[in-house]
């Protein structure tokens, strides 16, 4: 018994140190590719005019984004909207062709929903590997407070 308590000790705060590496070197790699896109939040933003770093600015450029981009299509998702519009001419009239039909276009507006997915999906993923990578860490030093208890539960049994 002592000698499993001996081996489960030391496995548990290796796993521990694997572990609360991992986690560190996530929330490294997370923020040095954040500081590379040099953003800083909008002053509209819910923290405004900061260097977006770490989860809370990340969150408040996501939900910035998404802000502006509703403003810029008039309240509507990109589910929301037709994939197709009307063609208008300089006075706000629909083109129509030949047989009387309106001339259809695509809906710009949607394009906007397609970039602005991509950036708010780039932001919250970061939120989540701050997260995960906090996990982790914890995760960690409960692996290895568990070693230090198996070391310590060894002396118990001679």
């Amino acid at each position: 018994m002592k000698k499993l308590l001996l081996t489960s000790s030391v496995l548990a705060v290796v796993a521990g140190v694997v572990l609360v590496l991992g986690g560190a070197w996530g929330i490294v790699f997370t923020y040095q590719n954040i500081v590379q896109e040099n953003i800083t939040t909008p002053d509209d933003a819910s923290i405004p005019g900061e260097k977006v770093r770490g989860p809370f600015t990340l969150k408040a450029q996501a939900d910035i984004i998404r802000q502006h981009t509703l403003t810029s299509t008039g309240g509507k998702t990109f589910a929301e909207m037709p994939r197709q519009i009307a063609k208008l001419d300089a006075n706000g009239q629909p083109v129509l062709d030949a047989s009387g039909k309106p001339v259809m276009t695509a809906n710009t507006a949607r394009d906007i929903w397609v970039t602005a997915t991509t950036l708010m999906t780039a932001l919250n993923l970061g939120i989540l590997t701050y997260a995960f990578s906090g996990m982790i860490i914890l995760f960690g030093l409960v692996s290895i407070w568990t070693g230090i208890v198996f070391y310590a539960l060894r002396k118990k049994f001679v």
